[in-house]
């Protein structure tokens, strides 16, 4: 038996994005005992999952372990990736390949959330947390986010944490900081929960700016990126799927996304 490990990244038109997450993939390798490690992206930047899934292979990869490197559940999780690594399967059908769940609700990623508050300056008072998801038509992805958004609330008790996103599902983060009161100087926390910054970030610096006009205390925390904590969530995620315990990652071309943490 020889063990590979495949990440798999989003991709991005943006060279920033794509060598912070090449930067992040290789540093977790390290951390994984696996005899065969690559690098591959979903789309917009090479190598394609079949490029990656091929190398492993060429290098005598008997198992591959496929890994998501995404923070919700979604379509990508659920239909894209799969629908790249069936192909290729195909064309090796006595590799064995397991295939592994995005980070998803985590401990390690509450921590992280919690840290860029703490970052922004938050030494638990009262005040109002508004963690702001990318947004998809799937509802696994509101499931996540409102899931992280309770587990926040049980770190720092004294916060209410408001759940919302950016696209395609509500409630609208615009929507949310239009509603926040004036009358008490509570100060909100903005948390981008994101792993790449660019014109997301800037949509959400400008919104910020707005709501200063009328709120005495806002702050916009830094997105979630790839802090420690995202990393030891990732790494868990990795170690999941080469173990395969009762064959749950087993890829029958689905995604174990839905497994529970």
């Amino acid at each position: 038996m020889k063990q590979a490990v495949l990440y798999v990244g989003h991709g991005s038109r943006v060279k920033e994005a794509q060598d912070k997450a090449i930067s992040f993939m290789k540093s977790c390798m390290p951390l994984v005992k696996a005899d065969i490690q690559e690098i591959c992206f979903l789309e917009l930047t090479d190598p394609s999952i079949e490029e990656g899934f091929e190398s492993c292979v060429q290098k005598g990869a008997t198992h591959i372990a496929i890994v998501p490197l995404l923070l919700l559940t979604a379509m990508h999780a659920k239909s894209d990736i799969p629908e790249e690594i069936e192909k290729v399967q195909k064309r090796f059908p006595q590799v064995k390949v397991t295939y592994g769940r995005p980070i998803g609700v985590n401990k390690e990623v509450t921590k992280a959330v919690v840290a860029r508050i703490e970052e922004a300056g938050y030494e638990g008072e009262k005040a109002r947390i508004v963690l702001i998801g990318r947004g998809s038509s799937d509802p696994d992805v509101k499931r996540d986010v409102f899931g992280i958004a309770d587990d926040v609330r049980t770190l720092l008790p004294r916060a209410e944490v408001l759940p919302c996103f950016i696209t395609a599902c509500g409630p609208n983060y615009r929507d949310v900081l239009a509603q926040l009161s004036e009358d008490d100087n509570t100060p909100v926390y903005i948390v981008p929960y994101l792993l790449f910054t660019g014109i997301l970030m800037k949509e959400i610096e400008s919104e910020a700016d707005q709501a200063r006009e009328r709120l005495r205390d806002v702050r916009v925390c830094r997105y979630i990126g790839f802090h420690p904590h995202v990393k030891s969530a990732y790494i868990e995620r990795v170690q999941e799927t080469i173990l395969n315990k009762e064959g749950a990652f087993r890829f029958q071309g689905e995604s174990h996304a839905s497994h529970s943490s």
